[in-house]
């Protein structure tokens, strides 16, 4: 995985917390929501690149 995509996805995720905590803070549960969605996307972007990365390894 490139340095600039996991800055990206963690990025992702950390917007994700905060938005997730300012939606619980404030009692909004759309903001809530999206805050976990961007940190379920930052997973998935995770998940892709390592395996990527593995796939790599392999095919050395």
């Amino acid at each position: 995985m490139s340095i600039k995509d996991r800055a990206k996805a963690t990025a992702k995720n950390v917007e994700g917390k905060i938005q997730e905590t300012m939606g619980n803070v404030t009692d909004n549960p759309k903001a809530q929501s999206e805050g976990k969605a961007k940190q379920v996307e930052a997973k998935v972007r995770h998940t892709t690149e390592d395996v990527k990365d593995e796939a790599k390894k392999i095919a050395e």
